[in-house]
């Protein structure tokens, strides 16, 4: 606000693609089916998407959210996150003949499937992701102990030990940043010229084009707001894009309550994003808060169309 009380003005950059991709409404959409077809309480391993106001919105509609599968009981559905789950969890949900749904994102099946067939094929993985994600968690369990081994920098390339190093292929988690793993991929291969990498890059397309679009407004603003949860991976990404592209102050916010105003003082144009898992009304919310403050000018810059659909599992759209 200047001395009379007028908005300074302010320029909005919305960058698209952004907010939800095809995995995560499937995600979000199985849970509801499963409510509506089989009534509350429905159980859901682990946050079925990272994102806190997507969370409480379906623990309202009747959902229960755990971290493990013995903290289900036995008469009732459970679905497992978008993230995937090792195979232990779906057989142990089997052999206590529970109902259950996979509400694994399509594009992280290609990824356990790819495993598995290199697996078949006599071949050690090597997995580029992040310790401790539930991805890399979901990944690293579809094969036996030590078939998988992790890498998250480029130093780790040069650390592990792999059985034969002539008998090597490579996955990656879905939402990592795409420059960074361009460099582990190179140095991958510079030290296992054998290894085999994906027909195509496992990285997803929402992924990518989200941080295509972050890379095509950060020349333009002195700040980024990227909204996404703390745990969202493919959200914190886009933060370090928005770094790594030109752009000053980049941010990662919840929702418009988390907003620093002050880091944002004398800004001319602020560009928004929002990862994978966040729903439009919080975007929608950020931009409010931003017109309660400024005169401001909504621009947007879109780098890719998408019309990814996903369907959700058979057993949700035959009746009760």
């Amino acid at each position: 606000m200047n001395i009379q009380g007028t908005k300074a003005p302010l320029t909005l950059i919305l960058a698209a693609p952004r907010g939800f991709c095809a995995g995560v409404d499937r995600a979000i959409k199985i849970v509801e089916m499963a409510i509506e077809k089989w009534g509350a309480p429905i159980y859901v391993r682990h946050e079925i998407v990272h994102n806190k106001f997507v969370v409480d919105s379906l623990r309202e509609q009747g959902a229960v959210f755990v971290e493990e599968l013995e903290e289900c009981p036995d008469d009732r559905p459970v679905i497992f996150s978008a993230h995937g789950v090792p195979k232990a969890v779906p057989a142990a949900a089997a052999k206590r003949e529970m109902i259950y749904v996979d509400a694994t994102c399509p594009l992280v099946s290609k990824v356990h499937i790819e495993a598995e067939r290199h697996h078949r094929n006599g071949l050690q993985m090597v997995m580029i992701g992040h310790e401790g994600h539930p991805e890399t968690i979901g990944t690293m369990g579809q094969l036996p102990e030590g078939e998988v081994l992790l890498v998250e920098t480029v130093e780790d390339v040069g650390k592990i030990t792999p059985r034969d190093p002539e008998n090597l292929a490579f996955i990656t988690q879905t939402t990592l940043s795409v420059d960074d793993t361009i460099d582990i991929v190179a140095a991958l291969k510079d030290r296992f010229p054998a290894i085999i990498g994906p027909h195509k890059e496992d990285i997803c397309y929402a992924t990518t084009n989200r941080q295509e679009a972050v890379k095509a407004i950060a020349p333009k603003v002195e700040a980024l707001l990227v909204i996404g949860a703390p745990n969202s991976s493919n959200s914190r990404r886009l933060v370090e894009v928005g770094a790594s592209s030109g752009c000053d102050y980049s941010q990662l916010v919840g929702r418009a309550a988390e907003i620093d105003w002050r880091a944002l003082d004398g800004a001319r144009a602020v560009g928004i994003t929002a990862g994978a898992s966040a729903p439009e009304v919080l975007i929608e919310e950020v931009i409010q808060a931003f017109k309660d403050r400024y005169d401001v000018t909504v621009e947007m810059v879109e780098t890719a169309t998408e019309d990814v659909e996903f369907k959700v599992p058979r057993v949700l759209r035959e009746p009760a």
